[in-house]
């Protein structure tokens, strides 16, 4: 495992982390298999993959058996370098504007 992902993992509580070991090592899963091969519930499942998701570690995507089921897969580091991008990009746009109405505000 690399530095990166210790980093992102490192605040996340206990499920997530065993949550993304088992995606990590095993592939793929749906909400129930990850419940089943973790032993956690269901609704810590959910829980756990939300958090891996909002910092970019896991993915969702659609059951290829049935559209309703969401399955779920580690992001790979090569991977995550790239959808992290546009997003410090957007930051640094937004963070001119800022600053110019601090000087606006300023002035008056």
């Amino acid at each position: 495992m690399d530095e990166g992902t210790r980093e992102l993992l490192e605040p996340l509580p206990p499920s997530a982390k065993l949550v993304y070991y088992v995606l990590d090592a095993e592939g793929r899963f749906d909400q129930t298999g990850l419940a089943e091969e973790t032993r956690l519930s269901t609704r810590t499942v959910r829980f756990a993959v939300e958090k891996l998701t909002d910092v970019g570690l896991v993915e969702e995507g659609l059951c290829p058996r049935d559209a309703r089921r969401s399955v779920y897969k580690a992001v790979p580091p090569a991977e995550r370098d790239t959808v992290a991008e546009p997003e410090a990009a957007a930051e640094s746009a937004s963070a001119p504007e800022a600053d110019s109405t601090a000087t606006a505000v300023a002035e008056d």
